[in-house]
């Protein structure tokens, strides 16, 4: 070896040795790449030909079996970089593309790599090489891949380095850096234009990974601060505890602890927040597990109400694990990851943290929002702090987007990949509901009239109440049933009001004019007895509204506030069926309209199906 061989040596293997490399790409590109005895043809720009040893590290530390080749012009300078590698058993074979009628080597070495990928062995080559143009895709690797009729892997690399001032702007690695490698799925033949789309892509995708590596310093001081307020928030959680807002057995779980094992290779991780977003992702849980008969889901959720749903899933504790989402403190998430591993993350409508959604990304863990929710405030809110929020949000895979100004939102903050596929609360199943409880009420209450406000919030109950009041004076049996929001303001409202509860143990029946349903994950059975339904959280601004497909898709006619900016577009949607009340008087004369329980269900809308798809894609990249 040659003094300037060795120095090239020494320089290369101290760099890519001392930068911390990632692999990332897809599982069917990093298989390939580690199976020994394949004959795979790898592909990557000559820029990165300098960095491609540190594939080959990683590769043969999985597989040592491994005999890894690589296609190099006989020139001075091939045979400079020939030497420099040949110590980390990496052979050269030297030759490449006829130019004007000159012969370069490249039968002879066409027909020594067809030869070795024949006995198994991978051999690396740079389909634009070795004088370019940049980019631009001569025969040889196409034409090896067509002829010994094995799979070519298209592979993208960036690391720390410097660009030299050659044709191709080779890369020259710096030490204690940080690099990713990304193999991609095997392409059998592809044609010159396929080729050089995969290649593009697979860079598109190393770079931003890397890219996605460094925090910004806005997101080391969120780390910081979530670091530093982990003691408050581990005195937080034990006062939710002495509330009834935890469970005793499981507070581990809030810091990233937890006695389970991940035993399955293949996780998604599923994220909902509370009771509506867990129904919300039921359907698409389902169908992701019907679809992909080797996926294990990892279900977290941060209120215990939403555990108490999913704790009913047929699946529980076979191929769906439940956790409480731990707090947004970093060492409490990497502890969380580790234990997991997941392939990949979804998370419903708009829960996302900062320091997940960075640790994640610096893993290179798709991140996947469904169902994407950012109503105008929030948007107005995230716009302050652009530019920590851009940062943030280019970091999501992509986002579904309930409507077309959900995903105006997202994208203006920097989401790249936006999808409008629509509201998956429309695929959303019935609330449940217990069918011999349904019977026994109906039978208590007898043949009156129903009206029930659903999901009200304060200030919302006396309005109501008094257009209830205004209702009887034309139906006299009208029972109202109040189901706000939060069961745990029911003992408020029985004493302010002078109300039979359920909490209490009550039920209604054939007189009393107004029942209160103050317990928790019942209102698919109240919306069942309703002949008639009123939406909370719609009546007072600013408000917000809550979902109309629920008591919709049973049928049941319904009528909310005007104040529904977090449902706008499903009002839109709904305009023909949904009714729209202004104050107590129009909220009296809807109840007393002359009309009966014949409102037509809402059909579904088959969201699932294409989200399903989307993400199962999404974990094969």
């Amino acid at each position: 070896m040659t003094l300037a061989a060795h120095a090239i040596h020494l320089w290369l293997g101290f760099c890519l040795r001392t930068t911390r490399w990632q692999i990332t790409g897809t599982p069917a590109g990093r298989a390939a790449i580690t199976q020994p005895q394949a004959g795979y043809v790898v592909a990557f720009w000559h820029r990165h030909l300098t960095l491609a040893p540190a594939l080959w590290f990683w590769a043969r530390r999985r597989e040592p079996s491994l005999r890894l080749y690589a296609f190099i012009s006989r020139n001075a300078d091939g045979r400079l970089i020939a030497d420099a590698i040949r110590p980390w058993n990496i052979t050269a074979i030297h030759g490449s593309t006829a130019r004007r009628g000159k012969d370069k080597g490249g039968a002879t070495a066409l027909r020594t790599a067809l030869r070795i990928i024949n006995e198994g062995g991978h051999i690396g080559i740079t389909p634009d090489g070795p004088r370019g143009p940049a980019e631009s895709i001569q025969p040889g690797a196409e034409a090896l891949s067509r002829i010994a009729r094995r799979p070519l892997i298209p592979v993208g690399m960036d690391c720390t380095s410097i660009h030299l001032p050659s044709w191709d702007r080779l890369r020259l690695p710096l030490p204690f850096g940080r690099g990713v490698i990304a193999p991609r799925t095997p392409i059998l033949r592809p044609d010159a234009a396929t080729l050089r789309t995969a290649l593009t892509d697979a860079n598109s995708q190393a770079e931003t990974q890397r890219a996605h590596t460094r925090r910004t310093i806005i997101e080391q001081l969120w780390g910081g601060i979530g670091t530093a307020l982990a003691p408050a928030i581990t005195i937080m959680t034990r006062l939710r505890l002495r509330r009834g807002k935890e469970l005793p057995d499981r507070l581990r779980e809030r810091m990233g602890l937890t006695r389970r094992t991940a035993r399955a290779r293949r996780t998604l991780w599923i994220h909902a927040a509370s009771v509506g977003e867990t129904l919300c992702a039921r359907p698409l849980l389902d169908a992701l597990l019907a679809q992909d008969p080797t996926l294990h889901v990892l279900f977290t959720t941060a209120t215990v109400t939403g555990s108490h749903i999913m704790a009913q899933h047929p699946a529980m504790n076979t191929r769906v694990t439940h956790q409480f989402i731990p707090h947004d403190v970093p060492r409490w998430i990497k502890r969380f990851l580790k234990r997991w591993s997941p392939q990949g993350a979804v998370f419903v409508e708009s829960e996302l943290w900062p320091g997940i959604i960075t640790e994640l990304s610096r893993r290179h863990i798709p991140i996947m929002v469904v169902n994407g929710r950012l109503s105008d405030r929030s948007a107005r809110r995230w716009q302050r702090f652009r530019p920590f929020i851009h940062s943030l949000f280019s970091r999501l895979t992509w986002v579904a987007a309930r409507g077309a100004e959900d995903a105006a939102h997202f994208r203006s903050l920097g989401v790249k990949t936006v999808y409008n596929h629509g509201d998956l609360k429309r695929d959303a199943a019935p609330l449940p509901h217990n069918p011999a409880e349904l019977t026994r009420l109906r039978t208590l209450i007898g043949q009156r009239p129903v009206f029930v406000a659903a999901s009200t919030h304060p200030g919302e109950e006396e309005l109501i109440l008094q257009a209830a009041e205004k209702a009887r004076q034309k139906q006299p049996t009208l029972l109202t049933i109040l189901v706000p929001r939060h069961p745990n303001r029911g003992p408020e409202l029985k004493a302010r009001f002078n109300l039979p509860s359920r909490q209490s143990g009550q039920d209604p029946n054939a007189t009393m004019p107004v029942f209160l349903a103050d317990t928790l994950g019942e209102l698919g059975l109240f919306y069942r007895l309703a002949d008639s339904c009123f939406l909370g959280h719609s009546l007072i601004a600013p408000g917000g509204g809550h979902n109309p497909f629920e008591p919709l898709r049973l049928g049941v006619p319904t009528a909310t506030g005007p104040h529904m900016t977090n449902w706008r577009e499903a009002v839109t949607q709904l305009a023909e069926t949904l009714q729209t009340v202004e104050n107590t008087d129009s909220l009296a004369q809807w109840l007393n309209r002359p009309n009966t329980k014949t409102t037509t269900p809402v059909p579904e809308a088959h969201i699932v199906n294409t989200l399903t798809a989307t993400i199962l894609e999404s974990l094969e990249r």
